[in-house]
């Protein structure tokens, strides 16, 4: 065997790039999500453990607009303490995962890129991190505004939450803004990936606007004015960064080519 051919089979899928197979595209894919799935597992478990303090975090959006007396949720089913607590630790066990689930992510795409971009993944995964929890954050602290607006829209009703419609709530408010603000990552990989283009986004920015504020309108459950300002206007803000971030790296990357 010659020198070359052997350097050649101690390449990495990763350093084969598009070398690759269909069949090895699949088993790369199969492993990330058994790490992925393992993952959520083992943070689900912490999240069981650690149900008491969570379902407190979540409860306190509800408390900071109802008298202390009347913040508590109501069981209405013999199975729904457990299922709320099941729910929980999903739920949990995704967020604490979470580092995990953006690498794994990473780790698939990287053999798409060029070696230089694969440097990236720290950022990437640190950034993107960043940015799930940021919108989460966001949230969490818009739900208690949210939530008096649903209530007194209705006119003079009690409040009467159980814990399995209050909770889907708040986590998949949660979760939507977490996805929402991933929205520059999702943009700046599609230049890097030669999908979109870094011109056809700047001639979109007519529409950017109004698509933004139907795809917020979506993926909110909620449905309340509040929540969809609160999140259409920093998602066109990084419709705005992506376009100037994914210019200045196709930029550095024309001019590596050229050299």
């Amino acid at each position: 065997m010659s020198e070359d051919a052997a350097e050649v089979g101690t390449d990495t899928a990763e350093d084969l790039g598009g070398q690759m197979s269909l069949v090895d595209h699949l088993e790369e894919l199969r492993n990330r999500l058994i790490k992925s799935v393992g993952a959520i597992f083992l943070g689900a478990i912490v999240a069981w453990i650690l149900y008491p303090q969570i379902y407190d975090f979540l409860v306190q959006p509800l408390c900071d607009i109802l008298p202390p007396d009347e913040c508590r949720l109501v069981i209405t089913d013999p199975v729904q303490g457990l299922s709320t607590r099941m729910r929980v630790a999903g739920y949990g066990g995704v967020a604490l995962a979470m580092p995990v689930l953006l690498w794994q992510l990473w780790r698939f795409v990287t053999p798409g890129l060029y070696p230089r971009e694969r440097r990236l993944a720290i950022p990437f995964v640190g950034s993107a991190l960043l940015l799930f929890f940021l919108g989460a954050g966001l949230a969490y602290w818009t739900l208690p505004r949210a939530l008096e607006f649903l209530i007194t829209i209705g006119g003079d009703l009690e409040p009467f939450f159980t814990p399995d419609k209050y909770i889907q709530l708040i986590v998949y408010m949660m979760l939507a803004f977490g996805i929402g603000f991933e929205f520059p990552i999702l943009l700046i990989f599609l230049q890097l990936a030669g999908i979109l283009s870094n011109e056809r986004l700047r001639s979109w920015r007519r529409y950017a606007i109004i698509g933004i504020v139907v795809m917020v309108a979506v993926i909110t459950p909620s449905g309340d004015p509040i929540s969809l300002a609160v999140l259409s206007v920093p998602m066109y803000l990084f419709y705005e960064a992506s376009i100037l971030i994914g210019r200045i790296i196709l930029g550095r990357r024309a001019k590596a080519d050229a050299d």
